[in-house]
């Protein structure tokens, strides 16, 4: 008997663990227990929904048969509880999503505390007294507007729109071309789980057309994360990447500065990363251009200014001196290479001068670096790139009459070796243009204090690997012409090698 009775009764809802039932069309009763158990189910605070002027706005809302646009699929069917006015649009959302936008939430609750309605009449309402024998009528429910006004540019109505629709949906798929609008827009939102997820799609597509945009968006929106990512990736990829595309010319002094301090900078050599500032300066002066110029024609602009002014002199409206401060000029060893400084007409000649002095007095002393002490900020720096597909690699390169030779060996798919190794001038396969000019010392040992870094990006994630600073004495035969082994465990590609070192006085 009792389970016919139970049968027999509407469907009802549970609101909440305890055996506390209600309508499902109804306001909520003089139940103060149901009341509690419904508000932690969905999340909300009782005493705000004691003063809220419409406490039956809580009732599950009918469903919605109708949806328009991209929103078809992505709204689950229900009434719109509030209207979003953005933009020149209305948006209708339903208060569970609303309540993930923070900057909604809050105009929602700004709206709620302008209703003229009085508390007291909001506890009539959800207390009422005895029933009077007449099934009372649910009072209608006022739809709210509320209206959001926003400033920054970089929110579109597509990237808003597209903001809106993850407030129903996180399975979106959003490209990179599309990604900053809608981080501008989940910031306009206060849309936090949003915003985590464009930083870490942003993170991971990292390129030489969007590093400078994605940094900006850092720095604007206050996400360390993200303009750290674009530093570090700026720091491995401004000479072998971004200095090879006219996407350099939308690089910003302030990050340009910040990766030309940095220990970690990756260069193929000194002159490498010279040529790529200057072609920065020169796309920063001529800034209308849309394809990248020629080596030759940035050499010859500069080479063109009268002698009596270098370049950097009459630099009083950019700025540019600072950035050529960071540059190891005494990093720059052939003689061709010092001849292109001499005729360039963009150092100041006290620059010059220094330079000169400081190569002939280490030729002088056997190749002592009496000018470089600091390992960290003064060693001379080369590099190279080891993908994987190498089994091994090899780069070359003199200095003051001594020749090394840096090498690379993968040992399996993920394991790889790094070193480098004095040689001699007369070894087979020793390139003619390294020995420039045919210096060349006769000293049978040189000391050397050198470290080697390597670096690997995998999974959104920088993987750092290096020797300690070393002390060692470099001769032709082995062991003692070949330095310490660099082993390192990664499946990222390319990798980053870079070596430092100081020829220090014997």
């Amino acid at each position: 008997m009792l389970n016919q009775k139970h049968r027999a009764r509407p469907e009802r809802q549970m609101a909440g663990s305890t055996n506390r039932w209600r309508l499902p069309n109804e306001p909520f009763s003089r139940d103060l227990l149901a009341l509690s158990q419904m508000c932690k189910a969905m999340c909300l605070d009782v005493d705000n929904t004691l003063q809220a002027p419409a406490p039956d706005r809580l009732c599950t809302p009918r469903t919605q048969t109708k949806c328009r646009g991209p929103w078809k699929k992505a709204v689950p069917s229900g009434d719109g509880v509030v209207t979003l006015e953005c933009l020149g649009f209305r948006w209708e959302l339903h208060l569970p999503q609303l309540f993930q936008s923070e900057t909604l939430t809050k105009l929602y609750v700004s709206a709620l505390s302008e209703a003229p309605t009085s508390r007291v009449s909001h506890l009539a309402r959800l207390l009422p007294g005895p029933p009077s024998g007449k099934a009372r009528e649910r009072p209608a429910v006022k739809r709210l507007t509320i209206s959001l006004r926003i400033n920054d540019p970089m929110v579109t109505k597509i990237a808003f729109a597209t903001a809106l629709k993850n407030l129903y949906t996180s399975q979106m798929d959003l490209s990179l071309d599309e990604v900053l609008g809608v981080l501008a827009s989940a910031h306009a939102l206060q849309f936090s789980n949003l915003f985590q997820r464009c930083v870490a799609i942003m993170v991971q597509g990292l390129s030489p057309s969007n590093v400078a945009n994605f940094y900006q968006a850092g720095c604007k929106y206050k996400e360390e994360p993200l303009s750290a990512s674009c530093e570090q990736w700026m720091e491995m990829n401004l000479v072998p990447e971004v200095g090879r595309q006219i996407h350099l010319q939308k690089i910003p002094k302030e990050l340009l500065l910040k990766v030309l301090r940095s220990p970690r900078l990756f260069v193929f050599s000194e002159f490498h990363l010279l040529k790529t500032l200057l072609l920065w300066v020169y796309l920063q002066v001529n800034p209308r251009l849309l394809v990248l110029p020629t080596h030759e024609a940035v050499m010859t602009f500069f080479s063109s200014f009268p002698k009596k002014t270098c370049f950097l002199d009459q630099d009083m409206e950019y700025g540019f001196m600072e950035l050529f401060l960071c540059l190891r000029l005494h990093g720059i060893i052939r003689g061709q290479d010092l001849d292109v400084l001499r005729h360039l007409n963009f150092f100041p000649e006290s620059w010059l001068i220094r330079v000169t002095a400081n190569h002939y007095h280490a030729m002088e002393c056997g190749g002592d670096m009496a000018f470089a002490k600091d390992l960290t900020h003064q060693a001379v720096r080369f590099g190279l790139l080891f993908y994987k597909e190498y089994t091994s690699y090899s780069e070359m390169f003199a200095i003051y009459g001594f020749f090394f030779s840096m090498r690379g060996i993968r040992n399996s798919s993920t394991s790889y070796s790094f070193y480098m190794q004095r040689i001699r001038p007369a070894d087979v396969g020793f390139p003619s243009e390294v020995c420039e000019h045919g210096l060349v010392s006769l000293q049978p040992q040189r000391l050397v204090r050198y470290e080697i870094r390597a670096h690997a990006w995998v999974d959104g994630q920088w993987q750092d690997f290096g020797t300690k600073p070393i002390m060692q004495k470099f001769q032709f035969v082995r062991p003692t012409c070949k330095s310490q082994v660099l082993q390192i465990q990664t499946v990222g590609s390319p990798i980053y090698v870079i070596f430092s070192f100081i020829f220090p006085a014997s």
